[in-house]
């Protein structure tokens, strides 16, 4: 099976997702200024979205670098995510605790083709076309940052393939990249 790299973000449906608010500052510091352990998140506070009526996803934030899981699906995958990262309580007016966490990605990677993706953006580092040295994708990881956008989590087939198949439709798959040459990456992986 060919390497590939993805995003994941919620579908679009009826259901509520979360808003990360002032926590997602101190995320996005955190990633930006090259991961110090002081100013590492240990919990954030969301608020849910939409009508009060509908069912929250079991992946509820489509912030790139703040992929939020249900309490249920954190602890199914809690060990075979651990080696890229950790898991941060999501504090929600009204929802248990425990009921959302925070996958914290921590591993950074140098894998991107620099010279064959295009310029990441100034001011986020976005990359919108990433080409991938395949021998340098961690493959063994479930998910990983770049140094040149470590506000972005990419994710690796496997990884997607267990997610998807836990939550189902609810969560979108946007091909970044792919070993396979017929395979077609999504035109914007980072937009909504």
């Amino acid at each position: 099976m060919a390497g590939a790299v993805y995003r994941l973000l919620p579908a679009l449906g009826d259901f509520r997702t979360l808003f990360l608010g002032p926590s997602l500052v101190t995320l996005i510091r955190w990633q930006i200024q090259g991961s110090p352990s002081d100013a590492r998140p240990t919990e954030l506070d969301a608020e849910l979205q939409g009508d009060p009526k509908l069912r929250v996803t079991e992946f509820p934030s489509g912030y790139p670098g703040a992929p939020i899981l249900s309490g249920r699906v954190a602890e199914l995958v809690r060990e075979e995510f651990a080696p890229a990262g950790s898991f941060v309580p999501v504090h929600v007016e009204g929802a248990a605790p425990g009921a959302y966490v925070l996958f914290l990605v921590e591993s950074i990677v140098d894998c991107l083709d620099t010279r064959r993706s295009s310029k990441p953006k100034k001011t986020t580092g976005e990359v919108k076309k990433a080409i991938f040295r395949p021998e340098a994708v961690p493959s063994h990881l479930p998910a990983f940052r770049l140094p040149e956008y470590p506000g972005g989590v990419y994710w690796t087939s496997w990884a997607t393939t267990r997610l998807t198949t836990l939550i189902g439709p609810d969560v979108e798959t946007r091909l970044v990249w792919s070993e396979d040459p017929t395979a077609t990456p999504h035109p914007n992986p980072w937009g909504f």
